[in-house]
C-alpha cells in the first residue's frame, strides 16, 4: 500500500445540490484523493488531496476553458504526516444488510450479528458513498437467490464489495476484483489481508475487461460494476458475455436522471430488469442474463 507522508494540498470547495457527472469525473482526474462530506441541509462538500506541488492556476484554467460548473474553493498545506490516514479514512461504522462497514482507524471491532467489514479507504473513494451502500444492500439479498462459485468485481475501488461477498458466502467462492487504478488494486489487496480474504480474492489492474484473466476464468455467476453511467454502457456487452446463463449483473454509479437510458441500454443486450435501487439521487440495478 502506498503510504503518503509528505506535505500536500487540501483543495475544499463550497457545499453544492449536486455536482455534475462531468465534473466528478474531472475531479478524480485531477486530484490523489476525492472525498464527498455531506451537509446537515444535505448538500455535497467535495474535499479533494494531491501533491504540495499542485498547479492551483492552471487547475483553474482547466475549470473555465471546460466551462465546468464547480463551485469555489479554498486550498491549504497539510503537514508532513500521513494524510491519507488522518484525513480521508475515518469514515463512522455503519450496518446496512448483512454487513457492518468500519475503517481501518478504529482499533476493535464494534459489536455487532452482522458481518465485519474493515477497509483502509485512502483513494478508494466511496466506502460510505450511496452507491456502495446500495450495492451491498442487493448483494445481501442475493444471499438469497444465488450460491456463486465465480465473481468479478469490475472497478472494485477499495475491494468492499468482493470482501463483503467472500463474507457472506464463504471459502468456496473465487473472486476477481479488477480496477483500471494501480492505487485501488494495492488498496484492495491490503484490505482482503485484513480481512482474511486474500485467499479467495484476486486483485488484478485491468483497463475494462481488457486483463486475458478476466476472459479466461469466466463465466461467472455474479458481476458486480459500481462505476460510473458511461463506463457501464461500454463494458455492458463484455459482462453480458463473461456471465453464466441466468447470472447476475448488479450496477451502480448512475443517478436518477440517467437510469431509464442505462436500463434500457442493458435490456436491449438481453439483460432483464430484476430490482432497482435508490438512494437520494443515485441509482442500482440488479440484472439477470
Amino acid at each position: 500500500m502506498h503510504n503518503i507522508s509528505h506535505p500536500c494540498k487540501l483543495i475544499t470547495f463550497s457545499p453544492i445540490e449536486e455536482l455534475g457527472e462531468i465534473e466528478t469525473l474531472f475531479l478524480e482526474e485531477n486530484f490523489d484523493v476525492v472525498s464527498i462530506n455531506y451537509t446537515d441541509d444535505g448538500k455535497e462538500q467535495y474535499v479533494c488531496y494531491t501533491l504540495n506541488s499542485f498547479d492551483t492556476n492552471n487547475f483553474k484554467k482547466q475549470i473555465k476553458e471546460k466551462n465546468l460548473n464547480l463551485p469555489p474553493f479554498i486550498e491549504e498545506i497539510l503537514e508532513d504526516k500521513n494524510w491519507l490516514t488522518e484525513n480521508v479514512i475515518k469514515f463512522p461504522p455503519y450496518e446496512i444488510g448483512e454487513f457492518l462497514i468500519y475503517g481501518i482507524h478504529e482499533t476493535t471491532c464494534p459489536k455487532t450479528d452482522k458481518l465485519p467489514v474493515q477497509v483502509y479507504a485512502a483513494t478508494a473513494f466511496g466506502s460510505e458513498h450511496q452507491t456502495t451502500k446500495m450495492c451491498l444492500t442487493a448483494i445481501s439479498e442475493l444471499k438469497h437467490l444465488i450460491t456463486p462459485t465465480k465473481i468479478l468485481d469490475m472497478g472494485t475501488g477499495s475491494g468492499i464489495l468482493s470482501i463483503s461477498a467472500s463474507k457472506l458466502w464463504g471459502p468456496n467462492l473465487s473472486i476477481i476484483s479488477a480496477d483500471i487504478d494501480p492505487e485501488s488494486v494495492d488498496v484492495t489487496h491490503s484490505n482482503t489481508i485484513t480481512n482474511n480474504t486474500d485467499s479467495f480474492i484476486t486483485s488484478i489492474l485491468s483497463d475494462g475487461y481488457n486483463n486475458p484473466l478476466i476472459k479466461q476464468t469466466a463465466p461467472y455467476d455474479i458481476i458486480f460494476a459500481n462505476i460510473l453511467a458511461n463506463p457501464l454502457k461500454q463494458m455492458a456487452k463484455d459482462a453480458y458475455n463473461c456471465l453464466s446463463k441466468n447470472g447476475y449483473y448488479l450496477i451502480s454509479g448512475f443517478i436518477d436522471n440517467q437510469e431509464q437510458d442505462i436500463i434500457n441500454h442493458h435490456t436491449t443486450l438481453g439483460f432483464k430488469l430484476i430490482k432497482t435501487y435508490q438512494i437520494e439521487n443515485w441509482r442500482a440495478a440488479l440484472l439477470q442474463k
